[in-house]
């Protein structure tokens, strides 16, 4: 039988995607959906302005938009999945997870809290386990795991692979081309992106340097440790409409040849979840690959893309690439809630 769902902030880009991805999903059925009180009330057609190239699900479009509150959630729904704004999310997700939900969030609020699991399974499943920490500290019957950045989500698992391979890395520095979907519909105006590139993301950068550490540290059973690669990040919005390109460059304590790189990251395992991609990491030996437009929707759009690795001053240099609103955000959230149903939380 399959799980009931929830969708909160049902009716934005990532909602939309969420929906898209949720609707086919064997395990998950859709039992609720929530908004703001603007759109509270109406039919989920109405109150989505769709903005996807797939028709909105029948059964979704006639589905009643109710409050975002755990009183508009049924009783019987199991799981939510969050694309609230960070400043919503702050307020209510914790509404939700004391009433007894488990919470599968891309918002961006808590994602550093000691007690919450920033997550992506293919990196770092073994720290879903800190929600037992945070059950026993909050008294929850219900739960809150977060998915990362998308960008950070976009090279974070290439770093995990070297890492895997035993290369110990010591600094890295990354400088992203991000899509303006990861904006939000109305988040850049054609006249401040057409014929630009805008070379500041408010906040960014810090998502990009503290997310990583804490991805590739280890939970002893109490708390991450995070790991002491120290990272700086550059972030910059470009006229794309999907996936964020990333430029990375790895200084490893150990001789890190592009060759051994690409066979650590070819060889890096993938899961046996239904969204995680098999391979996990996609490595061209093309030198002008990966790029958005041919490259973002390899596995379903839940794969990364990898190439023009070379040696370079700095160390190891390459490119990398994911599909920002389906990997990097709900696509990340449909595959954390398919490891906490995998490990028994739902």
């Amino acid at each position: 039988m399959a799980v009931r769902v929830g969708v909160l902030g049902a009716t934005g880009a990532v909602g939309q995607r969420l929906i898209e991805l949720l609707d086919p999903h064997p395990d998950f059925e859709i039992a609720a959906l929530t908004a703001s009180e603007d759109s509270a009330g109406e039919p989920y057609r109405t109150a989505a302005k769709w903005r996807l190239n797939t028709p909105i699900p029948d059964d979704v479009a006639t589905m009643t938009v109710g409050a975002t509150e755990p009183g508009s959630i049924p009783d019987d729904v199991d799981l939510l999945f969050s694309s609230l704004p960070s400043s919503v999310g702050a307020r209510v997700e914790p509404d939700f997870c004391e009433a007894g939900y488990v919470v599968s969030s891309n918002s961006s609020n808590a994602r550093m809290a000691a007690d919450v699991p920033l997550v992506i399974p293919e990196v770092n499943a073994d720290h879903l386990d800190l929600l037992e920490v945070q059950r026993d500290e909050r008294g929850w019957d219900g739960a809150l795991v977060k998915n990362p950045n998308c960008s950070t989500i976009t090279f974070v698992p290439t770093l995990a692979a070297l890492a895997e391979a035993g290369y110990r890395l010591e600094r890295v520095h990354v400088a992203t081309l991000q899509a303006v979907s990861g904006a939000g519909y109305d988040g850049v105006s054609s006249m401040e992106i057409i014929d630009n590139a805008i070379p500041h993301i408010g906040s960014e950068e810090e998502k990009l340097e503290t997310e990583s550490r804490r991805l590739l540290g280890e939970f002893d059973g109490a708390e991450i440790r995070e790991n002491e690669v120290e990272v700086a990040a550059s972030c910059n919005r470009i006229p794309t409409i999907d996936g964020h390109l990333e430029n990375v460059w790895v200084e490893a304590a150990d001789d890190l040849s592009p060759e051994d790189a690409a066979a650590a990251m070819r060889e890096y395992p993938s899961l046996d979840l239904r969204s995680s991609p098999d391979p996990l990491i996609r490595v061209f030996d093309d030198p002008d690959r990966p790029q958005p437009r041919l490259d973002r929707t390899l596995g379903d759009g839940m794969a990364i893309s990898a190439g023009g690795l070379r040696e370079s001053t700095f160390g190891l240099q390459y490119n990398c690439l994911a599909h920002n609103t389906v990997r990097g955000a709900a696509g990340a959230s449909v595959l954390n809630g398919e490891l906490l149903l995998e490990n028994g939380y739902l």
